[in-house]
C-alpha cells in the first residue's frame, strides 16, 4: 500500500513538474513571438526616425519593405507599442519563472521608450524628468549652483596662475593636448592596452574587433557603430581638441570594456546564445543606452583603477605625443574635480529643455562649471538638441553602475569578483530600476 501512495506520488509530481515546464515553454516562446513584432516595430519607427535605431544585427527577414516617410504613422505605432506591452503584462502575470518575468519587464521599459520618443519625434514634449524616466528609466538628481560653486572653488585652490578660473584650467590642459600628428598613434596604443586589461579577464567572441575612423564636426567627442558578428567602427572626432586622458576615455568608452565589448557580450550571450531577438535591435534612445554609457564611463575605472590612468598617461602616452610631464599631477588632480562637475551638464540640459534657461546663460554654465571652450560649448549645445534628456546617461548612469557593483562586493580590492560583477551586467538585459533595487 505504501509503495502504491510513493508511485503515486512521484507520478503526480512528475506531471506537476512536466506541466509546469510546458508552461514555462509555452511563456517563452510567446515571449518570443513579441521580442519579433518589437524588433519589427523599432526597425520600422527607424524608417522614419533616423536616429531611433543604433544598431542591429538580426534577420533580414524582420526588416521592414520601403515605404514612403514623409509621415509618421504616429498612432498606428502607439497603438502596436500599447499591444505588445499589455501581451507582455500577460505574460508576466501568468508567470513565476524570473528569467521570463525580468525579460518581459525589460521590453516593456523598452516599449515605453518607444512610444516616448515617437511622442518627441511628433513635437509633443515633456518635462526633462519625466522624459528621462520614460526614455531611460531614471531621472537623474538636481543640484543647485552653489553645488558646482563649491566644487570651483576648490579646483581655484589647486589651479596654477590668477584670473578666471576656466582659463586657468584651459592653460593647464593646453600642455597635455595631443597633436594631430600623433593622434592614430596615441589612441591605437591605448586601445591595445584597454584590450590586453579586459582579455585578462574575459574571454572575447572569436573572431572580435573593430576599425578606427576619425571624422570631423560632429556634436560627440567618440562613437561606436556596432555593426552585428563582434565587429564595430570606432570613431573619433578629431574637429573638437583631444587631450591625452581623453585617449585613454575613449579607447576604454567606446571599445575596451566598454561600448563594443557589452554589445559583443549581448550578442553572443543573448542574441546567439539563447536566441532572444530583442537584443539583436539597439533602439538609442531606450533604457538599454543608459546601461550601454554608464558602464561605458565606468569601465574606464575598470580597466585602469585608481592611479593607473595617470601612470599610463604618464610614462607611455605623453612621451608618444611628446608631451612634457612636469604637470601631469596637477592636470589629473583638476580632472577628478572636473569629472564631479559633470552634472552641471544635465542641469544645461533640464534648464534648456524645460524653457527656464537661455542659450547664453546654457553657455555661461558650460564654460564656468564644464569648463568648456566656447567652441566646446557650442557643440554641447548641438548635442543637448540633439540628444536631449540622453545627457543623464553618462554621469548619472555611471554611478549607478557604479554603486550596483560596489554594493554586490566588486570593490576595487577584490579585483576578480569586481570584472566577474561587470561581465553579467554587460551580459544581460537590465535597466536602471533593476540596478538600483539591488
Amino acid at each position: 500500500m505504501l509503495k502504491k501512495y510513493f508511485t503515486a506520488l512521484t507520478i503526480a509530481i512528475m506531471a506537476t513538474a512536466c506541466g509546469k515546464r510546458e508552461k514555462t515553454a509555452a511563456s517563452d516562446n510567446q515571449l518570443d513571438s513579441i521580442a519579433t513584432e518589437y524588433v519589427k516595430l523599432g526597425l520600422s519607427i527607424g524608417q522614419y526616425d533616423g536616429d531611433f535605431v543604433d544598431a542591429y544585427y538580426g534577420p533580414d527577414s524582420l526588416r521592414p519593405a520601403k515605404t514612403d516617410t514623409s509621415q509618421l504613422p504616429e498612432e498606428a505605432f502607439l497603438q502596436k507599442a500599447t499591444a505588445l506591452k499589455r501581451a507582455l503584462a500577460t505574460v508576466a502575470s501568468e508567470q513565476k519563472n524570473d528569467t521570463l518575468v525580468r525579460r518581459a519587464e525589460w521590453l516593456t521599459a523598452q516599449l515605453t521608450a518607444f512610444e516616448r520618443r515617437i511622442h518627441l519625434f511628433s513635437g509633443t514634449f515633456v518635462p526633462f524628468d519625466a522624459e528621462s524616466r520614460e526614455l531611460f528609466d531614471a531621472v537623474a538628481p538636481v543640484y543647485e549652483e552653489k553645488h558646482f560653486q563649491s566644487l570651483i572653488a576648490r579646483l581655484d585652490r589647486l589651479l596654477p596662475g590668477q584670473g578666471p578660473i576656466p582659463e586657468r584650467y584651459q592653460k593647464l590642459a593646453d600642455h597635455f593636448l595631443i597633436p594631430a600628428n600623433k593622434i592614430d598613434t596615441v589612441f591605437r596604443t591605448a586601445i591595445t592596452e584597454a584590450r590586453k586589461r579586459t582579455l585578462a579577464h574575459y574571454a572575447l567572441p572569436a573572431g572580435e574587433d573593430f576599425k578606427l575612423e576619425y571624422v570631423r564636426d560632429k556634436p560627440w567627442s567618440g562613437y561606436n557603430w556596432y555593426k552585428g558578428n563582434y565587429q564595430s567602427v570606432i570613431q573619433i572626432n578629431v574637429s573638437q581638441p583631444i587631450y591625452i586622458e581623453r585617449a585613454i576615455d575613449l579607447a576604454c568608452h567606446e571599445g575596451y570594456p566598454g561600448h563594443h565589448v557589452y554589445n559583443a557580450l549581448l550578442e553572443k550571450n543573448l542574441f546567439r546564445d539563447k536566441g532572444w531577438t530583442e537584443i539583436s535591435l539597439y533602439p538609442l534612445f531606450s533604457p538599454q543606452s543608459l546601461i550601454a554609457e554608464g558602464s561605458a564611463n565606468y569601465g574606464i575605472s575598470m580597466a585602469f583603477p585608481g592611479d593607473e590612468q595617470r601612470e599610463f598617461c604618464q610614462n607611455v602616452l605623453m612621451p608618444l605625443a611628446g608631451l612634457d610631464t612636469a604637470m601631469s599631477h596637477a592636470y589629473f588632480e583638476a580632472l577628478t574635480i572636473r569629472s564631479a562637475l559633470n552634472y552641471a551638464r544635465n542641469e544645461v540640459a533640464r534648464g534648456l529643455l524645460d524653457n527656464g534657461m537661455s542659450e547664453q546663460e546654457a553657455k555661461r554654465w558650460l564654460t564656468d562649471y564644464c569648463l568648456l571652450s566656447g567652441k566646446g560649448a557650442s557643440d554641447y549645445l548641438r548635442f543637448i538638441r540633439k540628444y536631449r534628456s540622453y545627457v543623464i546617461n553618462y554621469n548619472y548612469g555611471q554611478d549607478i553602475v557604479r554603486k550596483y557593483i560596489e554594493s554586490q562586493g566588486g570593490i576595487a580590492a577584490d579585483t576578480s569578483k569586481r570584472w566577474k560583477l561587470f561581465e553579467a551586467l554587460l551580459s544581460s538585459e537590465n535597466k536602471a530600476g533593476d540596478l538600483l533595487k539591488k
